[in-house]
């Protein structure tokens, strides 16, 4: 080969591959930019500050906030049953642990006849309430003076009404009018009393 036909541009011009026009790309994303000859500097700076892939995948895009992370809609699905739940809950610890029974009155009665010599009157007292379970602390006080100490009597869910007895023994002849008085200590004070007569002649 003689030296004065090599040229450096003939020699490497075979291994120089230009796009050529009609080349299209199999995708595109975003804007294609065609960098080489005739490139303006505006468009580089737009290149510059255009997205990136990796910006646009794990959205970082300047100025564009980062999407919020999905709310979970477990809360709404549930809400209703849990509403429901803590209802349950809420109504029975109020039985278990609420207010106890209230006394709605008292009411003492005692025998219509006269009590015979050496005879036995039989009194009854009679507690109504509210039906809620507890106990009612009351006493007997007698006419006579004479009082019995503090008893209790305990009520079950539902019951609405205590039967509580007095048993007054007479000895002796005489006559005497003889009153007994039931006394409500707890959980409210409340009282009734009733009269009876006891005649041996």
């Amino acid at each position: 080969m003689n030296d004065d036909d090599y040229s450096a541009t003939e020699l490497g011009s075979h291994w120089l591959e230009r796009p050529t026009a009609d080349a299209t790309p199999d995708r595109v994303e975003g804007d294609v930019l065609r960098f080489g000859p005739g490139v303006t500097t505006a468009a580089l700076r737009r290149a510059e500050n255009s997205p990136t892939m990796v910006e646009i995948w794990h959205g970082t895009l300047p100025g564009v906030p980062a999407p919020r992370p999905a709310r979970s809609r477990w809360p709404r699905r549930y809400a209703f049953a849990a509403v429901v739940l803590i209802a349950v809950l809420l109504f029975l610890a109020w039985r278990q642990f609420g207010p106890g029974v209230a006394v709605r009155d008292v009411h003492v009665s005692a025998p219509g006849n006269a009590l015979g010599c050496d005879g036995t009157a039989n009194v009854r007292g009679v507690v109504r309430t509210d039906g809620r379970p507890g106990t009612v602390t009351y006493r007997w006080e007698r006419s006579d003076g004479t009082r019995s100490g503090l008893l209790t009597e305990k009520l079950a869910r539902g019951q609405k009404e205590a039967s509580l007895r007095l048993l007054w023994t007479f000895h002796g002849p005489g006559t005497h009018r003889a009153e007994a008085r039931l006394v409500v200590i707890s959980p409210s004070a409340h009282a009734a009393a009733a009269s009876f007569t006891y005649d041996c002649r």
